[in-house]
């Protein structure tokens, strides 16, 4: 079986980008085998004077030259370098990989080091080198990025300024508008709502409408199981009132689960976890191991929903507040939003008072204030009697990095709950929403509108 030195080595060999991203932080000292440390050193040694990766070739020559190995070793190495076959690997798993095999051995060997130097045995060092000798080997890190050069880097600025940013567009025209176009990468976005208003609706809504922009949508479910989830998303989908999914004939659904499948290149892969028993680092290990036996990578994650996640940070059982806690999650989860470049849309409770009240604030947010510090996107789903006698529910900005709080502030949107669907309003459900804080002259360009919105008015 390859470990994971073999796959360094034949990659270092035959991928030359993968050896520009590593051969600075990979040491010799790190590979515990002796034959493989003698080629990693003469890999490393030809790609510092040539700047090249090697050749079977040259390291079988520069092997022969060396006067530390006898002919039994030489033979053993030759064998290994033979055996180093240009089979394509995983890039970004890959590095991921070799960046954690490289951290777990430098904390080994300091380890290692450390408890030497407690013994007395290195007259080198003293014991006070300890912590700066295990503090170096947990920052081992592959970011080579040392930070932004203000004078320096005006040109990237000025090319970031002028790039259009990829984002994941809406099917609702004014979740659109307050989004200027959509969700952006490495941002956390969180939807509000007391129990039964719709919080998993409106996730499995978007989801779909994601899929269908031929994106791949990764589910993570800690509520409901995958089965439940994915019932939402066929009454979504299939345009089937939700309690009679199980009614159709085999034929039929599976005819309208293929003509979905026509219409999109995207994947969706719902996951579920046990409540309270998943924190960012199994999500993070989840997308590795997506995509290493599916070659599956997001470009959406949701995750249903985020009270209901651990944290890596603190045990369940431990004595923290749950503002701390909750905050904690947030910034995980925004953490490997960053990480995965991707946009990570997700929901919480309201505090009880919440629940039945018209009218939703940052206030109302259970458990910890420190959530909506954290978010990108905060808004809120209200739903009240006269709402539900519409077929619409009320939204209302929280909280927006992307655009001006006050444009938009409050707009209703259709539901289907039999369906499990959200649909943009005629203008006419709009004029009875008062926002005093909004500009009435207000222009968004960039957004086009049905016509149906045209003449929107704010007081």
């Amino acid at each position: 079986m390859e470990n994971v030195e073999f796959l360094i080595l034949r990659n270092l060999l035959h991928n030359e980008e993968y050896v520009r991203k590593v051969i600075p932080f990979v040491k010799a000292d790190y590979f515990e085998d002796h034959n493989q440390k003698v080629v990693f050193e003469e890999i490393l040694k030809f790609v510092e004077e040539y700047n090249k990766p090697a050749t079977k070739e040259v390291l079988c020559i520069e092997t022969e030259k060396r006067q530390d190995i006898n002919d039994s070793s030489f033979k053993e190495i030759t064998q290994l370098i033979s055996s180093l076959d240009n089979e394509p690997t995983e890039f970004n798993w890959l590095v991921d990989t070799t960046e954690k095999w490289c951290r777990d051995r430098a904390i080994y060997l300091a380890l290692m080091e450390s408890i030497a130097l407690a013994d007395g045995k290195d007259d080198t060092k003293g014991r006070d080198a300890i912590p700066s000798i295990l503090s170096d080997a947990l920052a081992v890190s592959f970011d080579t990025h040392v930070g932004h050069d203000y004078l320096l880097d005006y040109e990237k600025r000025y090319d970031l300024y002028h790039r259009k940013e990829e984002k994941i567009p809406f099917d609702l025209e004014y979740f659109d508008k307050v989004t200027k176009g959509g969700l952006p990468n490495k941002t956390l976005n969180i939807a509000l709502a007391g129990t039964g208003v719709g919080k998993s609706l409106f996730m499995c809504h978007v989801a779909s409408s994601v899929l269908l922009q031929g994106k791949n949508v990764l589910y993570i479910t800690l509520e409901m199981a995958e089965e439940r989830i994915a019932e939402r998303i066929d009454a979504n989908l299939l345009n089937v009132n939700i309690q009679e999914i199980a009614d159709l004939p085999k034929p039929m659904f599976e005819t309208k689960v293929n003509n979905i499948a026509q219409k999109t290149q995207g994947t969706l892969i719902i996951k579920e976890y046990p409540t309270a028993s998943a924190h960012a680092g199994h999500f993070r290990s989840l997308l590795n191991e997506l995509a290493l036996k599916k070659s599956f990578r997001p470009d959406i994650i949701f995750i249903d929903y985020l009270n209901i996640c651990a944290s890596s940070r603190y045990r369940g059982n431990s004595n923290v507040n749950s503002y701390s806690y909750i905050k904690s999650i947030a910034e995980e989860l925004r953490g490997l939003a960053v990480e995965a470049n991707l946009p990570i849309v997700s929901a919480t409770q309201t505090t009880r008072s919440g629940y039945a009240s018209s009218d939703v604030d940052l206030t109302d947010t259970s458990e910890s204030f420190g959530l909506p510090a954290t978010a990108d996107l905060m808004f809120a789903l209200i739903s009240t009697d006269d709402l539900e006698g519409l077929g619409q529910i009320m939204v209302k900005q929280l909280k927006n990095r992307y655009n001006d709080l006050s444009v938009f502030k409050r707009f209703v949107v259709g539901i289907d709950r039999a369906k499990m669907r959200l649909y943009d309003c005629e203008q006419s459900a709009q004029d009875d929403i008062l926002d005093s804080g909004q500009d009435e002259e207000y222009n968004y360009e960039e957004a086009k509108p049905k016509k149906s919105f045209e003449g929107f008015k704010f007081s």
